[in-house]
């Protein structure tokens, strides 16, 4: 979206001219920028083809009293979000992040899924119902576009996905998910709140937010004080769910991310 496009739409929307624009962190899928308005309000302008369902994640979230920054005003390539002001992450904002993430995997659905699917970039997140976990991790994640994956990849992934019924819990209660959960998607504020921002929202088990929380880095010691312990095992099903989001990456960055891989399907034994 051009600058007066976006300038145009604003306006239209929340009735308020924009004086500046900024880009902030996190354009890798999407453009991202916090506008300053001619009433003095910050809001942050996010365009993309898949916003609008973005939007409709978060306002789910909300619902469920999960604290997200206000959805203000959605089109189809257009979110508009009221701006959180970012500090640095306390202990005490761990903290809370902890009982924040417990709080949200206690919201439980009928079955594993989301109403839509969605993407990151080209790779596609299929989202339809399923009732048997295994099934849905295996075709709805590991197995999800094999011929985008280098060969030697996708032939040791359909062994592993033979093996998950006796991997993974066949009913765990279906959690409802941020469903990208790194880091980079937690904001903290001077409150020592901590706000959950670009979500990939489906119900499942709630051991893969975790094992994306732990993908890159580990949080502190808070955090699990917060959210208290997962169930036993759950360090032994961590690489079956960090393994799909380091195939996204492979599939998004390329080849940068393939010793990951790797080494989460060494890890498996694959």
């Amino acid at each position: 979206m051009t600058p007066d496009r976006l300038s145009d739409a604003v306006e239209r929307l929340l009735g308020s001219a924009v004086l500046h624009a900024r880009p902030l962190h996190g354009g890798d899928l999407s453009q991202v920028a916090r506008l300053t308005l001619s009433d003095g309000r910050n809001v942050v302008a996010k365009t993309g083809p898949l916003v609008a369902t973005e939007a409709r994640m978060l306002q789910a979230m909300a619902r469920r009293g999960a604290p997200v920054p206000e959805v203000l005003a959605a089109e189809s390539t257009l979110l508009l979000l009221a701006y959180l002001d970012e500090t640095p992450a306390s202990p005490a904002g761990w903290h809370k992040l902890g009982t924040t993430l417990r709080h949200l995997h206690a919201q439980s659905g009928e079955s594993y899924g989301w109403p839509e699917d969605y993407a990151f970039g080209a790779v596609a997140i299929r989202n339809s119902s399923c009732s048997n976990w295994p099934s849905f991790w295996a075709d709805h994640r590991l197995l999800a576009d094999l011929r985008t994956l280098p060969p030697e990849i996708a032939h040791r992934l359909e062994p592993l996905v033979t093996r998950l019924p006796d991997l993974l819990p066949a009913t765990p209660p279906p959690a409802f998910l941020h469903g990208d959960l790194w880091s980079g998607n937690v904001l903290f504020d001077r409150n020592e709140k901590a706000w959950l921002v670009d979500p990939a929202c489906y119900f499942g088990h709630s051991e893969v937010d975790l094992a994306m929380l732990l993908l890159f880095a580990a949080p502190p010691d808070k955090f699990w004080q917060g959210y208290g312990a997962p169930d036993p095992g759950w360090r032994t099903r961590l690489p079956i769910y960090q393994l799909w989001p380091a195939l996204v990456h492979l599939k998004l960055f390329g080849s940068t991310y393939q010793a990951l891989v790797t080494r989460l399907l060494n890890t498996l034994k694959v």
